[in-house]
């Protein structure tokens, strides 16, 4: 096994650019978010799969988005801060995406993911 990269970026660091995409992020597509966009520093597998976020809808208690600092820093390692960056950018609007489409009576992308992994896409 090889040597574990340090992350290129620290806990705080990942949050405070995660913020600044939710900032950029047009509030109506953030409507019935109420439990918001949320860091996590654990990584989270499924399987052999690192989860990079996760939309959760609950009847309880609403709608989340997770997004797993560790499994970025798992995968990502040492790569440099724009890579980072493009994936973090990438996680977050693909969580958002469920949101909106939940919010609008569809789920196409759970439908594309589903369809990938049966052709063993990652």
């Amino acid at each position: 096994m090889g040597k574990k990269r340090k992350p290129t970026l620290t806990i705080d660091q990942f949050t405070d650019l995660a913020d600044a995409i939710v900032e950029e992020i047009p509030e109506k597509y953030c409507r019935e978010l109420n439990g918001g966009f949320n860091i996590v520093e654990a990584a989270r597998k499924d399987g052999e799969y690192f989860i990079m976020g996760e939309y959760i809808q609950d009847g309880i208690m609403g709608s989340t988005i997770m997004i797993y600092y560790g499994s970025f820093a798992r995968l990502l390692g040492g790569a440099g801060r724009e890579t980072w960056e493009k994936e973090l950018r990438e996680t977050i609007l693909h969580e958002l995406r469920h949101h909106v489409e939940i919010m609008a009576g569809v789920d196409y992308l759970t439908e594309e993911e589903m369809a990938d992994l049966a052709r063993g896409k990652e």
